[in-house]
């Protein structure tokens, strides 16, 4: 029989009870674990996700290695190209410096035949001139033209021999008298060509005295300067025009502005080269020295 409890509920209603607070005790922790569960987001397919990651790196390694053999083909094939060229190029120095040296032998073995052929022309000009020393020497030795008559006189009678001696000096005489009119009319040709030209030189010297000189003249522009605006420049100019030389004649003037209110007179002149310089000028300008600053050339013509 079932014990009845104070309250009216017997053993087996507690019992109950109990198991369903208990029940809900673990259903409320697996709740609560739940809801832990889902705020920490675990990462359940992580293995998955790792497998993937992994394959990704070995194919990108496994299209890398082609790459990379394609580049060191390259590098080889560079290289190769490169050692080929140093070997044609060496070849080619090799080949150039084969053909200088046989073009030097050629021009060497071109000289010493050269050489000989110079040799020989020597060795005969010095046989020539052994040959025309010799020559010159029986030349001398020998008696002259003239001595032959006087080596056959004996054969002849004594008065060939004086006809033939006394001969000779006449025609010596008529060949000096000769002579000496030929040389006297050397003296007077000389003398009649010495006084053409004197005379020719007198009237060259009389025309050219005639003929006018020609005067070198210059055309120059001076700028003439003030000390300051307040400077009468009207008085300027009348004391700049009345410097005077010889060769020197003023022209046309201007006033020309320069800055701050100052002019400057621009003034033209024509001089005699020989008689009228720029120095003059400029040293006879600056003695005014109550107006005038400063003198300088602007133009220089020569007319």
């Amino acid at each position: 029989m079932a014990q009845i409890t104070p309250n009216g509920r017997t053993a087996e209603h507690l019992d109950g009870e109990a198991n369903c607070s208990e029940l809900l005790n673990i259903c409320g922790t697996m709740s609560s674990a739940v809801d832990y569960f889902v705020q920490e987001k675990i990462w359940f397919d992580k293995p998955r996700y790792d497998d993937a990651e992994r394959h990704f790196y070995e194919r990108i390694n496994s299209t890398s290695h082609p790459a990379q053999e394609l580049g060191a083909n390259t590098i080889l094939q560079d290289i190769a190209r490169a050692r080929e060229n140093i070997q044609k190029s060496l070849a080619g120095s090799a080949a150039n410096g084969a053909g200088d040296q046989g073009e030097l032998i050629t021009r060497i073995k071109s000289l010493e035949l050269e050489n000989n052929s110079l040799n020989q022309v020597v060795e005969d000009l010095r046989l020539a001139l052994s040959k025309l020393e010799c020559r010159v020497a029986v030349l001398e030795k020998s008696p002259s033209p003239a001595a032959a008559p006087v080596s056959a006189a004996p054969c002849t009678n004594g008065t060939s021999v004086q006809q033939q001696k006394t001969s000779p000096p006449v025609e010596d005489e008529d060949d000096d008298d000769d002579d000496m009119d030929l040389f006297g009319s050397d003296e007077e040709e000389d003398a009649e060509a010495e006084r053409l030209k004197e005379l020719r030189l007198k009237e060259y010297a009389e025309k050219k005295a005639k003929k006018p000189t020609l005067i070198a003249k210059s055309s120059i522009l001076l700028d003439v300067k003030p000390w300051d605006d307040e400077t009468d420049m009207a008085k300027l100019e009348e004391c700049v025009r009345s410097v005077v030389a010889d060769g020197l004649l003023w022209g046309q003037s201007k006033l020309v502005p320069v800055g701050y209110g100052i002019r400057k007179l621009q003034i033209q002149c024509v001089v005699e080269d020989d008689k009228v310089g720029t120095d003059l000028l400029e040293e006879e300008i600056t003695k005014f020295e109550d107006f005038v600053q400063s003198v300088d050339v602007a133009a220089f013509n020569k007319i």
